[in-house]
């Protein structure tokens, strides 16, 4: 555990801590900081544990879409942490993506790594699902390349981490991949013998992320309008956990793509314990900008007419509100100063909604108790 009481704590001892509970831990992409410290206070108020995230899209060497180095993201979240008091969190690196998985772009990965090491991370996602040989004549050889990276990276990051737990998050099946007959599903033998490679390899993760019919961000009808709806599909999801116990994997899942699912059918229907991981990021995002839209009327503007103004040519025939939704996450970085440099009134605004929303996927999630849990193995 971290020096600092209220610095992150090894990923390790959360997903060890969920284990056998029916529960979720949320996972919260923080591409906008204003609202940590409302999340931060729920999770303490409601002692459920949490993690703080991004992917390397987010925040990489240069600070990613969102001006956010590691370095940077760390520094806010143990600001946030330490402001709220709550110490049962874990700093995650998500969707390290590797999409070529040649020399250079290893090299790049580990020097991101490195950084985000340096900058306190406690857990790490490797994202190598690009890399799907579909060509191949079985399982491990469709597979093989992403076992291949994988075990590279996974290495890499335990010879770094030295005597540190870190927790530890693998990917099969690229999230959002369609082909001509739509969403592409993990099958649960490709997940059998992808874990099972890796644990040939001595690499164990804790957690494995796969397609099961999520997608990033929000979901849009024929008009461009933002629907709810649960296109996680669930059967698929339980058939994977089962295989993985079946034998005798112990890995979790961490099930990607939730905002836009509404709080009630995630409380009714997510099989918890299956799932042991839950990010929720553009739905932070949507929280600043929707307050933004009250309390700073002009600055939001300025956000929305630069996004418009630069992804319309790039988007025809979609509605301006799909433009703006799919896009908007780029004018973090362009408007960075302006958004940090909102007034304390808009500030605790946020706080205050991020707060109510984060008891909510909290309740959803039934993550309350899951902090004691962790803290009793630290």
């Amino acid at each position: 555990m971290s020096s600092d009481k209220f610095g992150p704590v090894p990923g390790s001892a959360i997903f060890h801590g969920v284990a056998g509970k029916k529960a979720i831990v949320m996972a919260a992409n923080i591409r906008i900081g204003l609202v940590a410290e409302g999340i931060f206070q729920a999770a303490k108020d409601t002692d459920s544990a949490v993690f703080m995230e991004l992917a390397r899209s987010e925040s990489d060497l240069s600070g990613g879409y969102t001006g956010m180095t590691p370095k940077i993201f760390s520094e806010k979240m143990a600001v946030a942490a330490k402001n709220t008091g709550f110490g049962t969190w874990g700093l995650h690196a998500d969707h390290i993506s590797i999409k070529k998985g040649d020399a250079a772009e290893v090299a790049s990965t580990k020097e991101l790594i490195d950084a985000q090491i340096a900058a306190g991370y406690t857990s790490f996602a490797i994202d190598a699902s690009h890399l799907f040989n579909f060509n191949g004549k079985n399982v491990r050889e469709e597979l093989e390349d992403n076992i291949r990276i994988t075990t590279e990276v996974a290495q890499h990051i335990k010879a770094k981490m030295g005597k540190k737990e870190f927790g530890l998050e693998v990917e099969v099946g690229e999230i959002g991949r369609k082909d001509t007959e739509g969403l592409v599903l993990t099958r649960p033998e490709e997940a059998v013998e992808y874990i099972s490679a890796l644990n040939e390899n001595g690499v164990f993760p804790h957690v494995l992320a796969i397609a099961n019919g999520s997608t990033h961000g929000h979901t849009y009808d024929a008009d461009g309008n933002v629907v709810e709806q649960l296109s996680i599909n669930i059967p698929r999801t339980k058939e994977i956990a089962e295989a993985l116990r079946k034998h005798k994997l112990s890995v979790g899942i961490a099930q990607h793509g939730i905002t836009g699912t509404p709080r009630d059918l995630i409380a009714k229907y997510f099989p918890k314990g299956d799932i042991i991981k839950g990010n929720v990021g553009t739905f932070w995002q949507d929280v600043v900008f929707d307050t933004f839209k009250v309390y700073e009327p002009a600055l939001f503007k300025e956000i929305e007419d630069w996004t418009l103004e630069t992804y319309r040519p790039k988007n025809a025939g979609k509605k301006d509100r799909q433009i703006f939704d799919g896009n908007c996450k780029m004018a973090i970085k362009q408007f960075y100063k302006e958004i940090y440099a909102v007034s304390e009134e808009t500030q605790a605004a946020v706080r205050a909604r991020a707060y109510a929303e984060s008891l909510m996927f909290f309740k959803a999630f039934n993550s309350y108790g899951t902090a004691s849990a962790v803290k009793k193995l630290l």
